[in-house]
């Protein structure tokens, strides 16, 4: 099997050699082949087998949810979460959830099922562990923003998530601000 750059080239040799004719096929499909599968095409993808679940964890994977929201990503800059979350905490990226407090109320530790096994950026698996610290003017009803780090870049390892109804469960309240991510989901 040829690379990535390798087939592009090919490809586009025969793309701009043959400029009115259709690409053939067998050119297409090496190219479509070719690509070569990175760490990032990993980020976001779930794996349960490394997720090893707690007992609690299980128990909050068979149980009926307590809700069903629509999610949606944000990030710190460009006109994502600036500064404190409604708590007057530091966000945490992965962690820090923004609700309607009317339907979620604020200061509850999340169970979010889509999350579990969820490979991050830095290779750890999340426990599917969240915390709802955050609203949000545009926050209504059924929906809650995931918050994922600093920066647009920071989305990818959430992005199958956006714009999906999330299955979630109550574990729990938690004082203060959401724990940092070595003892969150304890």
């Amino acid at each position: 099997m040829i690379g990535a750059s390798a087939a592009f080239a090919l490809l586009w040799t025969a793309l701009s050699s043959v400029s009115s004719e259709p690409v053939p096929y067998n050119v297409a499909v090496a190219a479509d082949a070719a690509r070569v599968e990175t760490p990032a095409d990993d980020i976001g993808s779930p794996d349960l087998e490394a997720a090893a679940l707690t007992e609690e964890q299980a128990e909050l994977m068979a149980g009926d949810p307590d809700w069903r929201a629509s999610a949606r990503l944000y990030h710190a800059g460009g006109g994502g979460a600036t500064g404190n979350d409604s708590l007057g905490c530091r966000p945490i990226a992965m962690r820090t959830v923004a609700v309607d407090p009317r339907v979620i109320p604020r200061r509850t530790k999340l169970f979010i099922r889509e999350t579990v096994g969820m490979r991050l950026a830095d290779g750890s698996i999340h426990d599917g562990y969240w915390y709802a610290s955050d609203t949000g003017g545009a926050i209504k009803g059924q929906k809650i923003d995931l918050y994922t780090g600093s920066g647009r870049g920071s989305m990818a390892q959430a992005r199958r998530l956006n714009m999906r109804t999330l299955t979630i469960a109550d574990a729990g309240r938690f004082d203060g601000c959401p724990p940092a991510w070595e003892s969150a989901g304890r």
